[in-house]
């Protein structure tokens, strides 16, 4: 090859960064792993930075592409008419328990109970109100150590999200965010990221934290109880593909064209209350053409049957893939790029 003509070669290469939410990180390795074989002039720098890194990152364009968990805000999206949020797939959070003497056995928690706890006011395992969610379980009579996240992550948005949907007292507080000021709660721990969560739980007796569903296979080799989250009925529920699906069937209907939508705490009883899109953040006018292209190709691949919404890329993570009409809508937002 002669220098012109591989200068003619490397002029198609094109590099895409992506930066955010530590949830989709392990798809978005995957993915990424994957496309490299059908685009190899495409050069993808990843990083799980957490989701409000992500929005951040976004807003600021700082990277063509944030991950996150949480759509950003009306004002936000005010401010930044360009900034598309475009769902890829929908996945879930869990709720994750590290009690030595209840392995192998169910545990209930719902979000009024979930709120006490982190807002100190259920401070035991064997408190009235945990033993009323588990009659005849030997709940340990131990501190309960509750984890939260120390950055700014879409988790704690849908799990606050939860508490504030689910419980009076905690909206009229506290409130939901990708950051909120916690309650002062003695024994409380914080946790970076999703794969920090999970180490400071598996190493925490008598520990409560929340954590999205792709590490949950993580949490089961770890020991950790994933607990059954009670609904808007009242039914207490673990996220399986048909729970998950079935709170998404509820609430998809209403994701209005920017898609900017909590889809946490859905009715109907047979829906898992901790639910939630992943977002891609992407501006619409790119530096080039070339990017534009790039960029679009490749998220058209994530959302498809046959690309990365494959079950062989969505199982292991415990996703499901969107919906065939938010397919349709997030094809239309992925075209704009330009």
């Amino acid at each position: 090859m002669t220098i012109l003509s591989f200068a003619a070669a490397r002029a198609s290469e094109v590099t895409v960064t992506e930066t955010g939410s530590t949830l989709i990180f392990p798809l978005f390795e995957a993915w990424t792993a994957a496309y490299a074989k059908i685009d190899p002039d495409l050069h993808m720098t990843i990083s799980a930075s957490g989701s409000g890194a992500g929005i951040a990152q976004a807003l600021a364009k700082n990277v063509h592409v944030g991950a996150s968990d949480a759509y950003i805000s009306d004002n936000q999206a005010m401010a930044n008419p360009h900034l598309l949020n475009i769902p890829l797939v929908i996945s879930a959070q869990t709720v994750q328990t590290n009690l030595p003497e209840l392995r192998g056995r169910s545990l209930r928690l719902n979000g009024p109970v979930l709120a006490g706890i982190y807002s100190g006011t259920v401070r035991e395992w064997d408190a009235s109100p945990l033993v009323g969610l588990n009659p005849g379980i030997p709940l340990p009579h131990h501190i309960i150590v509750p984890i939260r996240r120390a950055d700014s992550s879409g988790d704690t948005f849908i799990f606050t999200q939860f508490l504030t949907f689910s419980t009076p007292a905690w909206e009229n507080s506290v409130g939901y965010g990708t950051m909120v000021k916690w309650p002062e709660t003695a024994g409380s721990l914080t946790a970076a990221g999703n794969r920090g969560m999970l180490q400071v739980l598996a190493h925490t007796p008598y520990a409560v934290g929340y954590l999205g569903i792709s590490f949950e296979d993580d949490a089961d080799k770890a020991g950790l109880i994933t607990a059954m989250l009670a609904n808007q009925e009242g039914k207490f529920l673990l996220p399986t593909p048909a729970t998950i699906s079935a709170a998404a069937a509820r609430l998809t209907p209403r994701t209005p064209p920017d898609e900017r939508m909590s889809l946490v705490f859905a009715p109907g009883p047979d829906s898992y209350p901790l639910i939630n899109y992943e977002y891609a953040l992407v501006s619409e006018q790119q530096q080039n053409p070339r990017v534009a292209e790039a960029i679009s190709s490749f998220l058209l691949w994530c959302i498809s049957p046959y690309g990365g919404s494959a079950a062989s890329f969505l199982t292991p993570v415990h996703f499901i893939a969107l919906p065939t009409p938010i397919h349709a809508r997030t094809e239309l937002q992925i075209i704009k790029i330009q």
